[in-house]
């Protein structure tokens, strides 16, 4: 909880430094055709910055730096154990900023700063730190065969993979994509939403003061037709993770098809069902707990809470 003032937050918002530029093989970089857009706050229409507007040469320049830095080893060959400690690294450093991370999702999402930090920031630490801790305990297996066979089963990075996320929960929906493909030795692209790209962003930058390997973690902020589009597509990916509309997810596994039939994982949208049997002991909670399940967060979520009165983490 921050015992921040209403003031402290607008000194802090006065003094943030909003990134801006396309992060590619561990550098900041402008979009090749110079073009950028406008990053509006829907809190009052004001400009945040001139964020770079990636096409698809930006794209394919980030795949293939994700490529050479996969094929390199530089990561993905690394130990288990130092991927580890970077990872917990990575998450100390979402606690250490935790308020102005909060304080870019509230100004370029919307949300209130209270949710910002109790919900969206604290929820990508334990993420973070999860995945983290996970890494030295997943073990290959040995397979049940007869006394003259061995069978064994090894857990393998699958190679440079793409993220595709939506507005609503900006920070969290990337960690959910990135922690996980970094933990397992994988080279990432990741493309926020153009209408909240600043805390994914942030995020690139503290991937290399964690010390994860330039390259590794490319953040290439653009629209969905010209940025998200060619990174479906592109023959270089070999898999796509996304979070949004299910008719964007259809797309997605159709430009799968078209490409080279890369892996996709979709999370797709909708309102979750609740059923609620006749011998509910509580109805009015139930109630509670649906009517805020749709209205969450301005309603821009996909799903209920199991109980009333509960803080969403999803």
């Amino acid at each position: 909880m921050s015992t921040k003032t209403f003031a402290d937050w607008q000194d802090l918002a006065s003094r943030i430094d909003i990134p801006r530029q396309a992060l590619i093989d561990g550098q900041w970089v402008s979009a090749q055709s110079g073009r950028t857009f406008a990053c509006l706050s829907p809190i009052d229409g004001r400009t945040l910055a001139e964020v770079a507007d990636c096409q698809a040469e930006d794209i394919d320049a980030a795949v293939r730096v994700a490529r050479r830095t996969f094929e390199s080893g530089v990561w993905s060959n690394t130990k288990p154990t130092h991927r580890k400690k970077v990872l917990l690294r990575f998450a100390a450093l979402l606690e250490r900023d935790r308020e102005q991370l909060a304080l870019l999702e509230a100004l370029d999402m919307g949300k209130p700063i209270g949710d910002a930090l109790a919900v969206d920031v604290s929820a990508s630490i334990r993420c973070m730190s999860w995945t983290g801790e996970a890494i030295d305990k997943v073990y290959g297996e040995i397979a049940a065969t007869g006394p003259d066979e061995l069978g064994l089963i090894t857990r393998e990075p699958l190679g440079v993979v793409g993220a595709i996320v939506p507005w609503n929960f900006p920070m969290l929906m990337a960690t959910w994509k990135i922690a996980p493909a970094l933990a397992t030795g994988n080279s990432v692209v990741l493309k926020p939403s153009e209408k909240s790209p600043l805390t994914a962003l942030k995020l690139g930058q503290l991937a290399l003061e964690a010390g994860i390997p330039p390259g590794v973690l490319n953040v290439v902020p653009g629209y969905g037709k010209t940025a998200g589009e060619p990174l479906a597509l592109h023959m270089e990916v070999d898999g796509l993770v996304f979070t949004g509309s299910t008719l964007v997810g259809k797309y997605l596994l159709e430009c799968a098809g078209r490409s080279n039939m890369k892996r996709v994982y979709l999370e797709c949208g909708g309102k979750s069902p609740n059923i609620v049997f006749a011998d509910a002991p509580d109805l009015d909670r139930a109630a509670e707990a649906a009517a805020m399940g749709i209205f969450y967060n301005q309603g821009e979520v996909y799903r209920s809470l199991a109980s009333a009165g509960r803080t969403l983490d999803p």
